[in-house]
Formats: C-alpha cells, sequence, structure tokens
C-alpha cells in the first residue's frame, strides 16, 4: 500500500483513475503481484512484449552489452556493433530497397523524423493522414492524428503543425486529396487504436500508386504492427507493398525503449546535408536497447514463431465469437478487438477482468471493444485456458 500511495504522489500519471495494479514480476505470457495474484497479460505493453517477458535471450544480451558499454557519444557519431548488426538484419526482412535505418527513442519520435524527412525530401509541406489514426503524443504526432475523432487529445495543444489534413481509410474517394502538394501520407497498416480496423488490400495498393504519380512519400506506421504482430514480420509484406518509409516501435526494442525510421539509403541521406545535422538524437540507438531488440528478433526468426501468430489468433477468434455478448471480432494476427457494443459493458468488464487475472484494454477510438494482444510466444494450451476466462468474466455482464 505504501508503494502505491507514494505512486500517486509522485510518479506524474496520465489519467485521473490509473488501473494501480502493483507488478513484482512478469514470465511469459503474465505478471504477477507481489500478493501472488496471477494476469493474463493481453495488452503486452500494448505490443511491445512480443517475446513474452523476461526471454531468457533478451535479458542475456541486455546483460553482456550493458556489461561491455553503455552510452557512449550521440547517435551517428561511432561504430557500434548492435546498432549495425540489427540494422544489417532488418534492412534483410523488410520489403523493397528499405535498407538503411536511423534509429530514435520510441514511436512518437520515429513519425516526427518521417515527417521532417518527408519534408526535407519532396521540398512541400502538407502532410495526409487518416481519420481515426494515432500516431503519438508530441506535437507532431499529435498532429497526426485523424479527426475528428482526434479532437479530444489535441484541442487543447494546439496550434499545431500547419498544412496537415485527414482522409478516410479504405476510401478510394479520398485518394484525390493527395496531390503535388504533398510531402507524405502517414498510415497505419492496420489501424490500431480505432479498433483493429484492416486495409482493404486494394486501397493499399491503390494509395502506393498515388504517392508515386504525385511524388509524395508514403510512410508506414507499423509501431504496433510491426515484428510479427499481424502474422508476418512486417505487415507491409502481407500485403505485398512497400512503402518508402517505415516507422518502427514497441516490440522493435524487445522491452526496451527504442524506435526506428527505416528507408533507402538516398532517402535517409537528406538528413546529413542542408542542413548537416538534419535530426539528431542523444540516446536514440541505445547499445543496450539495439542489442535487446536485435535478441528478440533472432528469437522470433530461429524458433519460427511469427509463423504460428495466424493460428494463435485464429485460436481466440473462433472460441470466442461464439459468446452472445461479442457481437464481431476484428483480427490481424495476434491483434484481436472483440466488440461488445456498449461502452457500459466494456468499462464493467475491464473490472470483471481485473477480479478474474485478465489485464486487457480499450482502444483510445473505440470504447465499445476491447484488445487482446498477447506475447506471441503465448501457448495454445495457455489461449484454450485464457478463453475459458474471458467466457466467464463475459458471462458476468
Amino acid at each position: 500500500m505504501i508503494l502505491r500511495k507514494q505512486f500517486l504522489e509522485h510518479v506524474g500519471q496520465t489519467s485521473p483513475s490509473p488501473m494501480m495494479i502493483e507488478v513484482e514480476r512478469a514470465e511469459g505470457a503474465f505478471f504477477y503481484t507481489p500478493e501472488g495474484k496471477r494476469y493474463f497479460d493481453l495488452v503486452a505493453g500494448v505490443s511491445v512484449s512480443n517475446v513474452g517477458h523476461a526471454n531468457p535471450e533478451v535479458i542475456c544480451a541486455v546483460q553482456q552489452q550493458a556489461a561491455d558499454y553503455m552510452h557512449i557519444m550521440v547517435y551517428g557519431e561511432m561504430v557500434e556493433r548492435p546498432q549495425v548488426e540489427y540494422a544489417r538484419r532488418i534492412a534483410e526482412l523488410l520489403p523493397g530497397n528499405l535498407d538503411c535505418v536511423y534509429f530514435v527513442n520510441s514511436g512518437a519520435e520515429a513519425v516526427e523524423v518521417a515527417l521532417k524527412l518527408a519534408k526535407r525530401y519532396t521540398g512541400r509541406t502538407e502532410l495526409i493522414s487518416m481519420r481515426r489514426a494515432y500516431h503519438g503524443s508530441t506535437h507532431g504526432a499529435m498532429s497526426m492524428m485523424g479527426t475528428p475523432e482526434g479532437e479530444e487529445w489535441k484541442a487543447e495543444f494546439r496550434p499545431l503543425l500547419p498544412d496537415v489534413k485527414s482522409i478516410t481509410f479504405n476510401s478510394f474517394d479520398d485518394l484525390s486529396d493527395i496531390t503535388e502538394r504533398t510531402a507524405g501520407v502517414l498510415c497505419e497498416v492496420v489501424q490500431g487504436e480505432a479498433g483493429v480496423r484492416l486495409p482493404n488490400p486494394e486501397w493499399l495498393r491503390a494509395l502506393r500508386a498515388r504517392c508515386t504519380e504525385v511524388g509524395a512519400l508514403l510512410i508506414f506506421d507499423e509501431i504496433q504492427t510491426g515484428m510479427g504482430r499481424t502474422g508476418a514480420m512486417f505487415a507491409a509484406t502481407k500485403y505485398d507493398i512497400t512503402p518508402d518509409v517505415v516507422c518502427l516501435a514497441k516490440a522493435f526494442g524487445g522491452g526496451m525503449p527504442l524506435g526506428g525510421v527505416a528507408a533507402n539509403r538516398q532517402l535517409l541521406d537528406s538528413f546529413t546535408h542542408n542542413p548537416c545535422l538534419g535530426h539528431i538524437t542523444t540516446f536514440g540507438g541505445h547499445p543496450v536497447c539495439c542489442a535487446a531488440g536485435l535478441a528478440a528478433l533472432n528469437y522470433l526468426v530461429n524458433n519460427k514463431v511469427v509463423e504460428s501468430v495466424e493460428h494463435k489468433g485464429a485460436m481466440f477468434e473462433e472460441r470466442l465469437k461464439k459468446h452472445p455478448r461479442v457481437l464481431k471480432i476484428r483480427r490481424s494476427g495476434l491483434l484481436l478487438a472483440l466488440e461488445l457494443g456498449k461502452a457500459e459493458y466494456l468499462y464493467r468488464l475491464m473490472e470483471i477482468f481485473k477480479e478474474e487475472g485478465i489485464m486487457s484494454d480499450w482502444f483510445l477510438y473505440c470504447d465499445t471493444a476491447f484488445r487482446i494482444s498477447p506475447p506471441l510466444t503465448i501457448t495454445e494450451s495457455e489461449i484454450a485456458e485464457c478463453c475459458t476466462i474471458i467466457e466467464r468474466s463475459l458471462d458476468r455482464l
């Protein structure tokens, strides 16, 4: 109780009603309180902990790199093995000619870098995002929150970036709004905080073609969908689309804070001149974070974790769609939104979940559906047990 009291007194809060669950340890798909209560983690840090909590290979990599060296100099000046090896491995797995990674600290910073890069490379100023999009809480990223849903968060922080507009995800008609004035179009491949809204593959292809036609950069936000979440290492490859820029974070750091912007070498070289140091960051690409991310990536590949994601997601869907309280399930791999239809049901269910030992959450732009996005390493037997608890919880509504 003392620690929780001090949490409220000394740790900055993001809402007037934090969950207040004290965490003592975590392992695999679970975390535990000091009292020993076990929780199924169906949030995974919002798709951060893809390789599971306390993954031994990630822990070993972090310990070894911390012992070798941590921070030496601002990013981009020194040759550091974890950065180089991780960038090379990511480039091997990304589609097309995306052969270079600029490391940063977070997803929001990755978005900021991508927006600056679009302006710098094209010489244009207009930026386009999607309605119901979420890209982060810094000024530039917040500017790209799709209206009107994002207005609740944006209103009190204006003025934000000028020359920004939104189009509708999956709308062919809106593609005509992308013109020769447009520097970049920022798009989640699967809209996460809108409640897991999947793209029309034909629309994605038309979006790529329109950006190519007018010379605008197509920027994919793979912060939540990257590193295997949708059943492919990157959602772009799942839909066979090559963007000009990819924003990475969350699971990209293997549980450590790390973001990145992947693009063609020539494109990223825009930051090296006119002006030099077009984007600089002190802790971006921290060697310990890169070591963790590389270990997590190797774990996903060596253990063929991503190959099982679609099957595991389908297990959740096939079992839970039968419950009468579940009106609809929207899913991409192991990213699921279970639609209940009423916010009052959702808020009540979150309290029931806490009692039953499940950590879930709703979506920023969809408070009628709950999230299932566990570590990708969750086992089939754990999925079955988890579904039993979820069904029992839904019965209590």
